[in-house]
């Protein structure tokens, strides 16, 4: 395993992230228990999850994700051995989570106080504000929105609520999630001019379909350090080739959740042909090729992978010692220019 130190911050993470999305829905506690040991044997250090989760989210399993790593850390006793991220959720018509929901002060600190009590922990180590509180482009969202009001909540009352969780020792760092270059940018100006905590991480999608983050994000974190930490690396899994010519495999994420077709555009599918028998022809596995593609970004702290078996998550795991070539890069430069971000 990799290791290194997220910038603006003393968190030493580990450069694969265990996503845990599935634990509650598409795996079981138990199931959950062996992924963690498995990863954490491994040189997995950095555990990420969200109170929102499991995905696809549903109000009779909402905090099972916590739920089940509080359990674990209870059990393992291995809480200070992990970096544990989790998130607190925006605007979204979710009143199973909190009526009329916000990133208002009192909805931060209930949020945070219910994770924790999830997770069977005092504090975590770095809290992110799930999806923006304004309206903007997001989760496959094109064309700005350009709404005409103003948000209720401003990012300083978010930025100063997030403060008072730090200042109370329940987060140790802050972060975002699905937020855009102009958002990461007002929240790093609010920080220096009021002296307040700043973001030390973005995570937001990025993979050989979706290189959205390179247009302008990917510059902030190079001046800003403010990297990134990559959700989704295998777009659903789709950069498998498990579901190329309509094959639906058993128990496969995007076989039993049709809302998933964010990766299955006409030219998303034709990018995915490409990117796979690129893969084979230089004898790779097409799953640890976009993985690996991944984890060699200079802009990437660590890649998020996810897995509904320990099959899955050792592979994805030990995508950490391939090593693309430049012959390999260069051909996936011309497929992404010739299919040029297909699935934003």
């Amino acid at each position: 395993m990799r290791y290194s130190k997220l910038p603006h911050s003393s968190l030493e993470i580990s450069k694969i992230c265990l996503g845990t999305m599935t634990f509650g829905e598409q795996n079981t506690e138990q199931d959950a228990f062996a992924q963690l040991d498995y990863a954490v044997d491994h040189g997995v250090n950095f555990i990420d999850t969200a109170e929102m989760y499991p995905v696809p989210p549903k109000a009779e399993t909402q905090g099972l994700t916590e739920q089940f790593i509080g359990n674990w850390l209870g059990k393992s006793g291995k809480r200070e051995k992990v970096v544990l991220a989790t998130k607190v959720a925006g605007p979204r018509n979710v009143p199973y989570i909190r009526e009329n929901m916000s990133l208002n002060r009192r909805h931060i600190h209930t949020a945070i106080d219910d994770s924790l009590q999830r997770l069977q922990t005092d504090y975590v180590d770095l809290y992110q504000l799930h999806w923006p509180q304004r309206q903007t482009n997001c989760f496959g969202q094109l064309n700005y929105p350009y709404p005409d009001a103003q948000e209720e909540v401003t990012l300083i009352e978010t930025l100063e609520a997030l403060t008072e969780l730090v200042n109370a020792g329940k987060v140790r760092y802050i972060g975002v999630s699905n937020e855009t270059p102009w958002g990461v940018m007002s929240l790093l100006r609010l920080a220096e001019k009021h002296d307040l905590p700043r973001i030390v991480s973005i995570q937001n999608p990025y993979n050989l379909l979706n290189r959205s983050f390179e247009v302008g994000l990917s510059e902030i974190s190079h001046y800003e350090g403010v990297q990134l930490l990559a959700y989704s690396p295998m777009a659903f899994g789709c950069l498998s080739g498990k579901y190329l010519n309509g094959a639906k495999p058993a128990g496969a994420r995007c076989s039993l959740f049709e809302r998933f077709q964010r990766y299955f555009t006409p030219q998303g599918i034709k990018a995915t042909q490409a990117y796979v028998a690129l893969a084979q022809e230089a004898g790779l596995d097409p799953a640890q090729m976009a993985l690996a593609f991944v984890n060699q970004r200079p802009f990437v702290a660590a890649n998020i992978i996810g897995a509904t078996s320990i099959a899955q998550l050792k592979a994805n795991i030990d995508s950490i010692n391939l090593e693309l070539s430049e012959e390999v890069l260069t051909k996936i430069q011309e497929i992404g220019t010739t299919y040029s971000n297909p699935c934003p």
